[in-house]
């Protein structure tokens, strides 16, 4: 399955998705979403990696809104360099 960028949203066609808006310096997680067929499959930590790694390309910081992105943010020591 192949991530793909459209606008604010990263996504797997229409099974699963990520969408930020942007704010000054930030990008602003506000949605996280991944059909139950594929939840448990790690599929909703490549669409947060993928934003991760387009905040570090794009020297912006990164404000979790909603809970999926929040909890796993939160609790990773790897990501801290991007968490505002």
């Amino acid at each position: 399955m192949e991530i793909q960028q459209s606008g604010n949203r990263f996504h797997i066609d229409d099974i699963a998705e990520i969408t930020f808006y942007t704010q000054d310096d930030a990008i602003v997680i506000n949605h996280t979403f991944v059909d139950p067929s594929l939840r448990g499959q790690g599929i909703a930590r490549q669409l947060l990696d993928r934003v991760i790694d387009y905040a570090r390309e794009n020297n912006l910081k990164i404000v979790p809104l909603c809970s999926y992105a929040v909890t796993a943010m939160h609790n990773d020591p790897s990501v801290q360099d991007v968490l505002k």
